[in-house]
């Protein structure tokens, strides 16, 4: 099962494997507290991308496009942390503010699709 969950929030059992996937380490957050598992930072938006998206809600359907693009160089990694969804809970962890616009509701959508074809 895959998870997506931000950072702030308060850690969970539940969790599972927590996967950090921000390119920047969020601010304010130690690594005892953020208590990630793995820091995927290689398939996070390019930082181009991510300044050019600025979280704005209008850009959200070209981000995801373009994002969606970004990641075709990554399907060994979505398909490893597939495999690892079958055996164990995977919460993708995110810093944004915004909980329905950002890179980790993508990849998971991502990871679910390979999910199933496997």
């Amino acid at each position: 099962m895959i998870r997506v969950k931000r950072v702030y929030e308060a850690y969970s059992r539940d969790d599972g494997v927590r996967i950090l996937v921000d390119r920047l380490w969020p601010r304010g957050v130690s690594k005892e507290a953020a208590r990630v598992s793995r820091w995927e930072r290689d398939i996070a938006p390019s930082d181009e991308l991510r300044r050019w998206f600025s979280h704005d809600p209008k850009r959200w359907g070209e981000f995801r496009r373009r994002y969606i693009s970004e990641l075709k160089d990554s399907k060994d990694r979505l398909t490893d942390i597939a495999k690892l969804s079958k055996r164990s809970n995977v919460t993708l962890v995110y810093s944004a503010k915004d909980t329905e616009h950002n890179q980790a509701v993508v990849l998971a959508e991502m990871i679910e699709r390979l999910s199933t074809f496997k």
